[in-house]
């Protein structure tokens, strides 16, 4: 959202310089923008990771009041000095040709082994737009939580993922303590809290 009437347009890039080509791939950029008391900035360089849009999928089991979540290992909390083993919606980045909808599908199947009734879009939002053009996309996917756990991911990834199911108020608990501290947990967590009553009554629709 924005308020200053600026745009795209306002935006002039100069320069574009690959510092590197991975699973991330990460750009130099030359731009001066307009700024909002008129004129133009001095250049400036950014440096920006690139990624594929991605989604995150929250799972909650309107019946048993419970959630779905998964722990895993993330590098950049261990750099961080963070406990490196995070709770985190199911997530993943998307494919060439996928939808964003078949993205979460085929995540949740691969980390956590469940069936979703019904995918819901919750929100979608930038994850670090000061360092990253990725989007996600957040959803709700109804699911039959009882039976549900043990580890999960691809071996062709080096994924470990156990799965754990949650009392919501548990989860949103840990969500209000510092327990869970990613964003998309948190913002999926939060949402969950605000249209909770509305969602426990969907097995009796």
């Amino acid at each position: 959202m924005k308020l200053s009437g600026l745009g795209a347009d306002d935006v002039q890039l100069d320069n574009k310089e690959t510092l590197y080509q991975g699973f991330l791939k990460l750009y130099r950029y030359t731009v001066k923008h307009k700024l909002f008391n008129g004129g133009w900035n001095t250049p400036l360089l950014r440096e920006v990771i690139v990624r594929p849009p991605s989604v995150g999928v929250i799972l909650f089991d309107p019946q048993e009041d419970t959630v779905v979540l998964v722990e895993q290992f993330r590098m950049g909390s261990l750099l961080s000095e963070e406990d490196p083993w995070m709770l985190e919606v199911v997530a993943g980045i998307s494919e060439p040709g996928e939808s964003l909808e078949e993205v979460a599908l085929r995540e949740v199947k691969e980390e956590s082994n469940c069936d979703v009734k019904e995918l819901m879009p919750v929100s979608d939002f930038f994850v670090s737009p000061g360092a990253c053009n990725e989007k996600l996309k957040l959803f709700c996917g109804i699911v039959d939580s009882k039976g549900v756990g043990g580890i999960h991911g691809l071996d062709e990834e080096g994924e470990d993922i156990k799965v754990h199911v949650i009392p919501f108020q548990e989860a949103y608990n840990m969500v209000e303590d510092g327990r869970i501290a990613n964003a998309p947990a948190v913002i999926a967590l939060q949402w969950l809290k605000l249209h909770h009553h509305e969602l426990k009554g969907y097995d009796k629709q």
